[in-house]
């Protein structure tokens, strides 16, 4: 192919993708910052119950939130995050467990529909904040006289024939041509990629209502709809079809912020349409991100709905490569949770927590088979020193906990995950801190708190079940009944090359600090 057809071939491309809203060949997985991911959240979020940004952090959800994004467009993902951080009522819950299996069950379906939505990967800007947010501009009155513009252009340039003079007209038709450019450049650039990420929207609401017979009923009932507001948003033929005839119409007739203010009003007009369409078009994304998931994921099972229980039989984490199991039923107490250096019991804290978020926003979870309640997570487990806060380890752990307090005693209470909680002070002051929240917070709400200090665990039985991480006579990880009973935490010392000395003269100190604080059994009757 010579260069003339080449490049003319490339410009008929370039006008008619314009033209019919045709994506690239290979979709582009955009960076998106996370508070674009949370946008659809923030502005209209799901559910009264929503998790905090500390137990969001702290189970590692973002983590989990990107495994399940690979190759979803920002329209997805954002209603990823918002089904993870609001949960689902009952019957949100049982929905999407049937649209789920519907998908699983059906290959040539989420074929067409991955076909059909494959537009929004696409869109480089995200639009939440536009749709559910904010009012047009109003344009200014002189955007109807900007035809004036080229003819006044025209007759100056003509007029030089008759006096050099004329000139200066030129020079003032062009200075206000600039001038607008440059005034209204950065909204107008800004506004094409939000236009562009709508066409690609209503690209992908027509494809999906017209191939898929189970789509949402706006997308089916709307398709036609789509299309053509899609095409009222396109700029004309002569500027999609030529790079340089729209440049051209942009500099001399201000085509561009014209387009800017006609296509701003037509939004807002249709903005509950696209509401819908964009609701629907995530959703459908979403169903297809978390079906894709289960297929290959590790072993997972679809969960109960329980009042208050815990039951897991064979729990995982799906973020471990090779996830060690551990099955877990708690009634109606909590848990105090102890074991040896190393046993996984933040591990365990985690494996819970994900899967209770999970289970209340999915319907499924990572495990052979379990029933969980429907209730929101509160986490305390990564609590920090802050130096730019001026904020010491333990105010940062005793801000975490007037938090869950205030939960627990709030409209929504929950379940509270907390490991190694008040390690930021000396041990008596620890204990006695720990046991008078924990106590009181157990009472409100179920605890799971896993610690060190295993005096805690007589204190607290009334309140916890006293559970051990432990292996079995077959190295299988096991959680049982009861408080660890030999630590390994001196031993550790020799095995990490401290030497016989060190490891000797703490022996002593742990012996001499055992007698002189008794036996735990005598903490039994004190709260």
């Amino acid at each position: 192919m010579t260069a003339f057809p080449a490049a003319l071939f490339d410009t008929f491309k370039r006008g008619a993708r314009g033209l019919l809203a045709w994506p690239d060949s290979a979709p582009i997985d955009y960076f998106f910052a996370d508070s674009d991911i949370a946008q659809l959240h923030r502005v209209a979020p799901a559910g009264e119950a929503v998790l905090d940004d500390q137990t969001w952090t702290d189970l590692l959800l973002p983590r989990y939130h990107e495994s399940l994004s690979a190759g979803v467009s920002i329209f997805g993902r954002q209603a990823l995050y918002r089904r993870l951080r609001g949960g689902a009522s009952d019957a949100e819950c049982a929905a999407q467990t049937e649209r789920l299996r519907a998908l699983m069950a059906d290959p040539a379906r989420r074929k067409d529909l991955e076909a059909a939505l494959r537009p929004l990967r696409d869109a480089d800007t995200e639009t939440a904040a536009l749709l559910f947010e904010g009012a047009p501009a109003a344009p200014p009155a002189w955007l109807r006289w900007t035809w004036l513009l080229p003819l006044a252009l025209l007759v100056s340039i003509a007029g030089v024939i008759l006096t050099p003079l004329s000139w200066l007209a030129t020079a003032a038709v062009l200075y206000l041509l600039i001038a607008g450019q440059m005034r209204y450049h950065e909204r107008v650039e800004a506004w094409k990629r939000a236009l562009n990420t709508l066409q690609m929207l209503l690209l992908a609401s027509h494809a999906a209502g017209t191939r898929d017979r189970a789509a949402p009923a706006v997308l089916r009932e709307g398709a036609e709809r789509a299309g053509q507001l899609n095409r009222s948003l396109a700029r004309s033929l002569f500027a999609r079809m030529s790079q340089d005839g729209g440049a051209y119409g942009d500099w001399f007739m201000l085509a561009n912020v014209k387009h800017y203010y006609r296509t701003q009003a037509i939004v807002y007009r249709e903005r509950g349409f696209l509401i819908a369409c964009y609701l629907a078009c995530a959703e459908l994304e979403a169903d297809l991100a978390l079906a894709r998931t289960l297929l290959a994921a590790p072993p997972w099972c679809w969960v109960g709905r329980s009042g208050g229980a815990i039951e897991i039989d064979a729990g995982v984490h799906p973020l471990l490569a090779s996830p060690a199991s551990l099955s877990v039923a708690l009634a109606e107490k909590g848990a105090f949770i102890s074991g040896p250096n190393g046993s996984g019991k933040s591990t365990f804290l985690r494996m819970l927590g994900l899967n209770l978020v999970v289970a209340r926003a999915f319907g499924f979870c990572y495990a052979q088979r379990a029933r969980l309640p429907a209730l929101p997570v509160y986490a305390s487990m990564q609590n920090e020193d802050s130096l730019l806060d001026g904020q010491s380890l333990y105010m940062a752990e005793l801000r975490r906990a007037k938090e869950l307090i205030a939960a627990a005693d709030g409209p929504h209470p929950g379940i509270c995950l907390i490991d190694e909680i008040f390690r930021g002070t000396n041990h008596v002051e620890s204990v006695a801190a720990s046991a008078a929240v924990l106590d009181t917070l157990a009472a409100r709400a179920k605890v799971v708190v896993s610690s060190h200090n295993l005096v805690l665990a007589s204190l607290l039985e009334h309140r916890l079940a006293p559970l051990c991480i432990g292996r079995d006579a077959d190295g299988a990880l096991v959680l049982a009944p009861g408080v660890l009973a030999q630590t390994n935490g001196i031993a550790l010392l020799a095995s990490q090359g401290f030497g016989a000395e060190i490891e000797a003269k703490a022996g002593k100190v742990a012996a001499w600090l055992e007698s002189y604080l008794g036996q735990p059994e005598a903490g039994a009757h004190v709260l």
